[in-house]
């Protein structure tokens, strides 16, 4: 049995004769600014939770997921949070098994990988650690952790490319600009592209390169398809911030891009910027992604220091697909983030 667990037992005993003899008072629930159920023990006691997350300056979309996260995950909404940062699984991993050491009560992961996460989160069970995921799904177990809070990654990237099919274009030659291999978004978003370029013979791959969500990588990859003299017509790219360097390499070489021009521009994640350019007809489609997973986490955690176990394993996002020949500038200020 853990000290901690130990230690619980010994406080709980000393409060049941504080009850008696009137030696002092329960903290009770309490509502922050921000309306989030304060979750401090009876004790008063915080709850520990490390978050396994990816480098929050990796894109928009992160650093609002990062922001959300450290806003909810306060003391006083009754937690003692850790955060470590990694886009590389294996450093994650390493950051998972210090929490472990540090005895958290909840390991909080969006892991940069899906494979390699067994064996820590299997040495987390068996500390009585509660693991959620969120933003990313991994190949474990569901046994494993509580509840995993995702966004359809695999759907996000069918709707992508209906809308794409949807153009009726005479022939599709794409440069595809990967995010970080092996995550689940690049796997969903990769993975309708691959499935149409093989199934429709006007489907053509000009490039098929990970950025890793860079935009200067982005860059560097279009020009150097610019420079080859390879011709393509469409950008679809994983990341608002790739679609972003892609599109400084065209105009960089004075190649129209957007709505009835000659190429086609695609990013995901829904950033505001990135929306605005939708609605000028700079780019033709964004597709969502929410970040804010926190508030889920939160109440999941609340639920679970009550008794009260997730009704279901996977908590999917509702998502969309944004058209610039549609888009408003209400959606804008709604859905950018």
């Amino acid at each position: 049995m853990k000290i901690k667990k130990t230690l619980a037992m010994l406080l709980s005993l000393t409060l049941g004769l504080c009850a008696f003899t009137g030696c002092g008072e329960t903290a009770g629930n309490s509502s922050t600014d921000n309306n989030t159920t304060n979750n401090a023990k009876p004790s008063g006691e915080l709850i520990k939770v490390a978050i396994i997350n990816n480098d929050p300056n990796e894109s928009g979309y992160r650093t609002a997921n990062d922001k959300d996260m450290k806003a909810t995950f306060t003391k006083e909404n009754g937690y003692d949070a850790q955060f470590a940062y990694s886009l590389k699984n294996d450093e994650q991993i390493a950051a998972a098994k210090q929490a472990i050491q540090d005895e958290v009560d909840y390991l909080i992961i969006s892991a940069a990988g899906t494979s390699g996460w067994d064996s820590v989160l299997q040495d987390a069970k068996a500390q009585e650690i509660k693991v959620i995921l969120f933003d990313r799904t991994i190949d474990a177990d569901e046994s494993l952790y509580e509840a995993s809070i995702v966004s359809d990654m695999a759907k996000e990237g069918d709707t992508a490319v209906s809308w794409l099919a949807s153009q009726k274009l005479s022939e599709y030659n794409i440069i595809h600009i990967q995010g970080v291999m092996g995550s689940a978004a690049q796997i969903g978003r990769s993975g309708a592209l691959d499935d149409k370029v093989k199934a429709e013979s006007s489907w053509n791959i000009v490039t098929q390169q990970t950025a890793e969500w860079n935009a200067e990588t982005a860059q560097q990859i279009v020009q150097s398809v610019i420079d080859s003299g390879k011709k393509f017509n469409v950008i679809y790219a994983e990341n608002d911030d790739m679609a972003k360097g892609a599109v400084a390499a065209l105009d960089k070489a004075n190649i129209s891009h957007g709505v009835g021009k000659d190429v086609i521009v695609m990013g995901f994640d829904c950033n505001k910027w990135a929306l605005e350019e939708l609605l000028k007809g700079n780019w033709n489609y964004d597709g969502q992604c929410n970040p804010f997973q926190a508030s889920y986490i939160h109440d999941i955690i609340t639920n679970l220091e009550n008794g009260k176990a997730p009704e279901s394993k996977t908590i999917i996002m509702d998502e969309k697909g944004f058209d610039a020949s549609s888009i408003s500038q209400a959606d804008v200020d709604q859905y950018g983030i």
